[in-house]
């Protein structure tokens, strides 16, 4: 049951009225327009009505409410005018400064922490999902405990930050959610022993594996859409994809390999949900290729860039791909730039062999992306030579699906193939 399906008590259903107040600390590479607009789309992406956007310079945050007093009357003042039931600050509140926000301007009040884990939980779909999801909103949530959590025992589509206030049985729900987690970590594991067992059987299998990444709504299941002619939900939302999808596709010289949409990265993506999805994201240290979907023709586009980097820091990968997984750029929404700038992204995309631009809309580039993805996974290509028994009609197939076979020579019962083929696929050959 979603968060905005509960009973009429919880006082808020699909639509509630919401401000949305930005904390502008200064420091940041990014541009506090954005930075609010994104907070806006984070709202908007489970049904919240924005009604009103604010945005606040501080020299200093303030241990009681972040805010200075004078703030939070604006911030109060703007609630009662737009008749509010919600107050989102995009910035990490405190369990106290939640508290006491939520006293002072008689309206609940949620964090971006909280924001993000609500629309995780609503939109996870598979099990794994759902799982890691909720363990990362207990993980959050046991260091506030000021609401009841009895619910815990009921399945739900999100995870209740925006609930009513319940009982106050802190020590019993303390225990209530360690015991919950210790649950969802065994199962988690399980998951995670079944997900390696996967991936270790798709390492022997004989084509290759390109991960999709990006900044959320940079139109990676767009474009996965587009290549592989699938149907996987592709919205102008923040966080439209949650769980990984695969699908088989063609490239130029490769007759099979394996394209793999996962989630959108996010600024200040809370710590939790790095950890709770790093099986998820692990699947992306298993590829053979990544290609970092961008959005050019968003505002922030270079801090989204180094923001999805970080993410993939954090589990391992380092964006240049030397000496690991090669990672090359796909420029999205091109058809959303013109004039001048458009002209220098085409200039500097043309001087980089590891750029593609596009549109995942309209499909514009997406030819010449292929090509691109295709000529990197064979640029390792070595020649081998490889003999074969005659009677070995699957190596064989395999030899001719996977390499370039330039030779062939019969040798009794033997017969030599001259393949060009990578060190991984060499290896996979090897392995059967």
């Amino acid at each position: 049951m979603s968060i905005f399906e509960r009973g009429e008590d919880d006082g808020l259903a699909r639509g509630a009225r919401a401000i949305v107040a930005l904390p502008d600390m200064g420091g940041s590479a990014r541009d506090a327009d954005a930075r609010l607009e994104e907070a806006a789309g984070l709202a908007e992406a489970i049904g919240i009505e924005v009604v009103e956007k604010l945005q606040f310079r501080l020299r200093l945050a303030k241990p009681a409410m972040l805010f200075g007093s004078g703030q939070v009357d604006q911030i109060a003042v703007a609630v009662q005018q737009a008749e509010a039931e919600l107050v989102i600050v995009d910035a990490a509140l405190s369990p106290v400064q939640q508290r006491n926000l939520e006293e002072k301007l008689k309206a609940k009040v949620i964090d971006r922490t909280g924001l993000i884990l609500e629309i995780f939980g609503e939109r996870a779909a598979t099990a794994e999902g759902r799982l890691q999801v909720e363990l990362a909103h207990l993980d959050y949530q046991a260091g506030r405990l000021v609401r009841s959590w009895t619910h815990l025992e009921r399945q739900r589509g999100g995870f209740g930050f925006l609930g009513g206030p319940g009982e106050t049985q802190i020590e019993a729900d303390r225990r209530m959610i360690r015991d919950r987690m210790a649950k969802l970590r065994r199962e988690l594991a399980e998951v995670s022993r079944t997900r390696g067992l996967h991936r270790d059987r798709r390492k022997r299998a004989p084509w290759p594996i390109i991960a999709l990444v990006g900044y959320t709504n940079a139109g990676k299941s767009t474009l996965f859409n587009r290549m592989t002619g699938a149907e996987v939900m592709a919205e102008d939302l923040l966080f439209a994809t949650l769980d990984p999808t695969m699908r088989q596709i063609r490239l130029p010289g490769i007759d099979k390999s394996i394209l793999s949409d996962t989630v959108g990265f996010v600024s200040d993506l809370p710590t939790q949900l790095v950890a709770a999805f790093r099986a998820t994201l692990e699947e992306v240290t298993a590829a053979d290729l990544i290609l970092h979907v961008r959005d050019v023709a968003h505002l922030d586009s270079e801090a989204q860039r180094a923001d999805v980097e970080q993410v993939l820091k954090e589990i391992g990968i380092e964006a240049s791909g030397e000496g690991g997984i090669p990672l090359l750029e796909a420029w999205n929404k091109i058809d959303l730039v013109s004039g001048d700038a458009r002209e220098e992204l085409l200039g500097e995309a043309a001087r980089r062999d590891d750029v593609a631009i596009i549109s995942a809309l309209d499909g514009e580039g997406v030819d010449a992306l292929r090509a691109m993805v295709a000529a990197h996974l064979t640029a390792r290509n070595r020649i081998r030579t490889v003999r074969v028994p005659q009677s070995d009609g699957a190596a064989i197939a395999w030899l001719h699906a996977n390499g370039d076979v330039f030779d062939r020579i019969e040798e009794g019962e033997l017969t030599r193939f001259e393949v060009r083929m990578s060190d991984t696929d060499w290896g996979r050959f090897e392995s059967r």
